[in-house]
């Protein structure tokens, strides 16, 4: 292997600790040399080695550092970013990468002149449900789909302490939030649609952010995909159930990884990235006389340490990521248009 990217983290707290640490101290192709912590100062009691700079501009001055992950909150991406390419780091950013389409191009731009990597962190794209559901469309068991509902529902009432996301900034909302996930994923199977429509709504008490949205989109064929999400889902169905021309898909919405690292597993576990037992899909299928057919479908392994090897191979060998920049463009598109 090359030599490991030397990487440091903007953030340690949820996303820092459990979706960008354990990866970058797994994998062989990195050496996680630090994070910025700004005041609590906890990432060595998780990893003694590893270095707590107390300012960004600490982080941006290291010479050796070659890749800032912006897990930093959301309404700072965009700043943040654009301080790490004019450092001359390499930049992996969380979702939403920018609240708007202008501040993303911008963003492109800027990287392509300093000649620096732009990698946006989906790392949805690398959850078991969605790989399952990715091999189901793709093997034409379902004929022409006709509708694809998606969903990412939660039960949280009360205002949640995170600022950034509970007071009306840029990017704020469920729909920048958690819709992005289901719209990237929508957009990597199918691309653009023809037109889409949203709604949001805001529901809580004292909720200033919009704590529901529903978008749809239609595409060639008349494919109709519903994304929902919304924070007073007391008993939240199936998260993806597909209907086509020759049968229906319904999975729950799940994947293993994130609870796994919650109780302490490790990426090079063995057990790691495996779903439970009974989170399998079901299959129904209708054959040419009529008669039906229903089938468990097993779900494929999660693998968000994938997401991590792109970023090797594409900062390593120029091998292009696969969140691509028309695909982050689409999606904000849609994200920032007017809801009805």
């Amino acid at each position: 292997m090359q030599k490991p990217i030397v990487t440091a983290l903007l953030a340690y707290g949820m996303s820092g600790k459990l979706f960008h640490a354990p990866f970058v101290n797994f994998h062989q192709g990195f050496k996680f040399k630090g994070v910025f912590e700004h005041n609590n100062k906890r990432v060595n009691s998780d990893y003694p080695d590893v270095k707590s700079y107390d300012s960004l501009q600490e982080v941006l001055d290291d010479p050796e550092i070659e890749l800032v992950i912006v897990n930093t909150p959301s309404n700072l991406h965009v700043e943040h970013t654009r301080q790490a390419l004019l450092a001359g780091k390499h930049v992996l950013v969380e979702k939403p990468f920018a609240p708007t389409v202008k501040e993303a191009e911008d963003l492109f731009n800027l990287g392509r002149q300093v000649d620096k990597k732009i990698m946006i962190y989906q790392n949805r794209r690398f959850s078991s449900d969605f790989a399952v559901t990715r091999d189901t469309i793709n093997s034409g068991k379902l004929g022409n789909i006709i509708e694809m509902h998606l969903r990412y529902d939660r039960y949280r009432a009360e205002i949640g302490p995170k600022a950034f996301k509970e007071n009306p900034f840029p990017a704020s909302g469920i729909v920048y939030d958690l819709a992005a996930h289901l719209l990237d994923q929508v957009i990597c199977i199918m691309g653009r649609p023809e037109r889409y429509r949203k709604i949001t709504g805001v529901y809580r008490e004292n909720s200033k952010v919009d704590d529901y949205g529903h978008i749809h989109l239609v595409y060639p064929g008349k494919k109709n995909v519903f994304i929902t999400t919304s924070l007073l889902v007391a008993d939240p169905l199936p998260g993806i159930v597909i209907h086509g021309t020759k049968g229906s898909f319904i999975k729950s919405f799940c994947d293993s990884q994130e609870d796994q690292l919650i109780a302490g597993m490790k990426p090079g576990d063995a057990d790691f990235g495996r779903e439970a037992d009974g989170k399998d899909g079901i299959l129904t299928t209708v054959n040419s006389v009529g008669e039906k057919n229903t089938e468990k479908v097993p779900s494929v392994r999660g693998r968000y340490i994938d997401l991590f090897e792109a970023v090797y191979q594409n900062v390593r060998n120029n091998i292009s990521f696969p969140v691509k920049e028309e695909e982050v463009l689409i999606q904000l598109e849609i994200l920032e248009s007017s809801a009805e």
